[in-house]
Protein backbone atom coordinates (compact mmCIF):
# COMPACT_ATOMS: atom_id res chain seq x y z
CA UNK A 1 0.00 0.00 0.00
CA UNK A 2 1.46 3.35 -1.08
CA UNK A 3 1.11 6.23 1.33
CA UNK A 4 1.31 9.95 0.77
CA UNK A 5 4.53 11.88 1.23
CA UNK A 6 5.38 12.42 4.90
CA UNK A 7 6.61 15.28 7.05
CA UNK A 8 10.04 13.59 6.94
CA UNK A 9 9.93 13.74 3.12
CA UNK A 10 9.13 17.45 3.32
CA UNK A 11 12.05 18.01 5.70
CA UNK A 12 14.40 16.22 3.27
CA UNK A 13 13.18 18.45 0.44
CA UNK A 14 13.74 21.60 2.50
CA UNK A 15 17.24 20.38 3.44
CA UNK A 16 17.97 19.77 -0.27
CA UNK A 17 16.75 23.27 -1.18
CA UNK A 18 18.86 24.84 1.57
CA UNK A 19 21.93 22.94 0.33
CA UNK A 20 21.24 24.26 -3.18
CA UNK A 21 20.90 27.84 -1.89
CA UNK A 22 24.33 27.52 -0.28
CA UNK A 23 25.70 25.81 -3.41
CA UNK A 24 26.71 22.80 -1.34
CA UNK A 25 26.39 20.48 -4.32
CA UNK A 26 27.75 17.35 -2.60
CA UNK A 27 25.15 17.70 0.17
CA UNK A 28 22.39 18.43 -2.37
CA UNK A 29 23.45 15.45 -4.50
CA UNK A 30 22.99 13.14 -1.51
CA UNK A 31 19.22 13.73 -1.72
CA UNK A 32 18.96 12.73 -5.39
CA UNK A 33 17.96 9.47 -7.04
CA UNK A 34 20.46 8.20 -9.66
CA UNK A 35 17.85 8.89 -12.38
CA UNK A 36 17.15 12.45 -11.16
CA UNK A 37 15.90 15.04 -13.64
CA UNK A 38 14.75 18.62 -13.18
CA UNK A 39 12.65 20.78 -15.47
CA UNK A 40 12.73 24.57 -15.29
CA UNK A 41 10.43 27.17 -16.85
CA UNK A 42 10.43 27.00 -20.61
CA UNK A 43 10.87 23.22 -20.51
CA UNK A 44 14.63 23.40 -19.83
CA UNK A 45 15.54 19.88 -18.65
CA UNK A 46 18.70 19.11 -16.70
CA UNK A 47 20.06 16.08 -14.88
CA UNK A 48 23.17 17.60 -13.31
CA UNK A 49 23.23 20.10 -10.43
CA UNK A 50 26.40 21.78 -11.72
CA UNK A 51 24.61 22.44 -15.02
CA UNK A 52 21.76 24.13 -13.15
CA UNK A 53 24.22 26.30 -11.21
CA UNK A 54 25.93 27.36 -14.44
CA UNK A 55 22.55 28.19 -16.00
CA UNK A 56 21.57 30.30 -12.99
CA UNK A 57 24.79 32.32 -13.26
CA UNK A 58 23.42 33.81 -16.48
CA UNK A 59 20.37 35.16 -14.59
CA UNK A 60 21.30 36.20 -11.04
CA UNK A 61 24.14 36.34 -8.50
CA UNK A 62 22.19 34.45 -5.86
CA UNK A 63 18.67 33.51 -4.89
CA UNK A 64 17.04 32.52 -1.60
CA UNK A 65 13.61 31.02 -1.01
CA UNK A 66 10.99 31.94 1.52
CA UNK A 67 8.97 28.79 2.18
CA UNK A 68 5.32 29.73 2.55
CA UNK A 69 3.58 26.40 2.09
CA UNK A 70 4.45 22.74 1.65
CA UNK A 71 1.89 20.21 0.44
CA UNK A 72 2.19 16.43 0.55
CA UNK A 73 0.54 13.97 -1.80
CA UNK A 74 0.89 11.26 -4.41
CA UNK A 75 1.34 11.41 -8.16
CA UNK A 76 -0.82 9.35 -10.52
CA UNK A 77 1.65 6.45 -10.23
CA UNK A 78 1.35 6.39 -6.45
CA UNK A 79 4.74 7.97 -5.78
CA UNK A 80 5.15 10.47 -2.93
CA UNK A 81 5.06 14.13 -3.98
CA UNK A 82 6.15 17.24 -2.07
CA UNK A 83 5.14 20.66 -3.41
CA UNK A 84 6.80 23.78 -1.98
CA UNK A 85 5.74 27.31 -2.83
CA UNK A 86 6.67 30.77 -1.72
CA UNK A 87 8.77 33.66 -2.92
CA UNK A 88 12.28 34.25 -4.17
CA UNK A 89 14.65 37.01 -3.20
CA UNK A 90 18.21 37.65 -4.27
CA UNK A 91 20.42 39.78 -6.44
CA UNK A 92 20.45 40.28 -10.21
CA UNK A 93 23.75 40.17 -12.09
CA UNK A 94 24.12 43.97 -11.87
CA UNK A 95 23.87 43.88 -8.06
CA UNK A 96 20.26 45.09 -7.85
CA UNK A 97 18.21 43.30 -5.21
CA UNK A 98 14.96 41.55 -6.04
CA UNK A 99 12.24 40.00 -3.90
CA UNK A 100 8.67 38.80 -4.01
CA UNK A 101 9.04 36.55 -7.07
CA UNK A 102 6.60 33.64 -6.88
CA UNK A 103 7.80 30.06 -7.20
CA UNK A 104 6.47 26.51 -7.01
CA UNK A 105 8.73 23.45 -6.80
CA UNK A 106 7.21 19.99 -7.22
CA UNK A 107 9.24 16.96 -6.18
CA UNK A 108 8.53 13.30 -6.94
CA UNK A 109 10.29 10.84 -4.64
CA UNK A 110 11.37 7.27 -5.15
CA UNK A 111 12.69 5.25 -2.20
CA UNK A 112 13.09 8.48 -0.23
CA UNK A 113 15.23 10.17 -2.90
CA UNK A 114 14.29 12.99 -5.28
CA UNK A 115 13.52 11.50 -8.68
CA UNK A 116 11.99 14.59 -10.33
CA UNK A 117 11.99 18.30 -9.63
CA UNK A 118 9.73 20.60 -11.63
CA UNK A 119 10.21 24.33 -11.11
CA UNK A 120 7.82 27.14 -11.92
CA UNK A 121 8.61 30.78 -11.17
CA UNK A 122 8.22 34.33 -12.44
CA UNK A 123 11.95 35.13 -12.83
CA UNK A 124 11.79 35.40 -16.64
CA UNK A 125 8.83 37.79 -16.39
CA UNK A 126 10.70 39.94 -13.87
CA UNK A 127 13.83 39.98 -16.05
CA UNK A 128 11.79 41.10 -19.07
CA UNK A 129 9.93 43.75 -17.05
CA UNK A 130 13.24 45.16 -15.80
CA UNK A 131 14.77 45.12 -19.29
CA UNK A 132 17.47 42.65 -18.26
Amino acid sequence: MTTTATAADAERILAYLRAMEHRDLPAAQSFLHPNFAMVFPGGRRMTDLAEMVEFSRTRYRFVRKTFEETDLGLDRRGRPVVVCCGSLQGEWLDGTAFSGIRYVDRFVLHNGLILEQCVWNDIADMLRAAGR
